[in-house]
């Protein structure tokens, strides 16, 4: 049986419950999805000093920045999130571990590689066809009309940019979410499993 290569995944910061509770949430589909990969998540708490000599003691082998909300400097609501993964994305970087950041993920990956986020229209619960044909999911209201190095463009969707690497290291971003299509994409699935190196898990 192949053994699934254990990763950090970042989640949402509620809004407190009527009780005052501060809770952490994510999309049930991402586990399935990085089975499928190869990969299991391991969800980290919005505390960046907690998240990140968590995902230190157990001996993560990368990262993956989830979607939801707007970055704080955007009119984002949770700045505890902004500094987790920016805590995280350190993290991974200097370890040189490989990072995939989808959605609000990638665009903290352009945010942190001084790309401009810009307000795009049409992008909200649509589905959309990419430079290359591939038709994809879109839930985004902002996005980068361009990059540079050590970024480069890898798909766009008219001038947004959709998808984009790192020129030197394991880092990736899509605007898309894979966890939402069902079945997975095959094209998701292999970009996951060539970033993160992983193979299928054995059922």
């Amino acid at each position: 049986m192949t053994a699934a290569v254990p990763v950090g995944i970042s989640q949402r910061s509620l809004p407190p419950t009527e009780f005052g509770e501060r809770r952490f949430g994510l999309d049930r589909r991402w586990f399935p999805f990085l089975e499928v990969c190869g990969l299991v998540g391991v969800p980290l708490p919005n505390l960046a000093g907690v998240a990140v000599r968590t995902a230190e003691a157990l001996g993560l082998r990368g990262l993956v920045l989830t979607g939801g909300d707007d970055l704080g400097r955007h009119g984002g609501p949770t700045p505890d999130r902004d500094e987790t993964e920016r805590a995280l994305l350190g993290w991974a970087s200097a370890a040189r571990l490989p990072v995939l950041g989808v959605c609000r993920g990638a665009q903290l990956l352009l945010d942190a590689h001084g790309a401009e986020l810009v307000a795009v229209d049409g992008h909200v619960a649509v589905r959309h066809v990419l430079s290359d044909g591939r038709p994809v999911n879109s839930y985004h209201r902002r996005a980068a009309l361009s990059v540079s190095p050590p970024l480069r463009v890898t798909a766009t969707c008219g001038p947004v940019v959709e998808a984009f690497e790192h020129e030197r290291a394991a880092i990736t971003g899509i605007m898309w979410h894979p966890e939402r299509e069902e079945p997975p994409s095959p094209e998701d699935v292999r970009l996951v499993r060539r970033l993160f190196g992983s193979t299928p898990c054995a059922r």
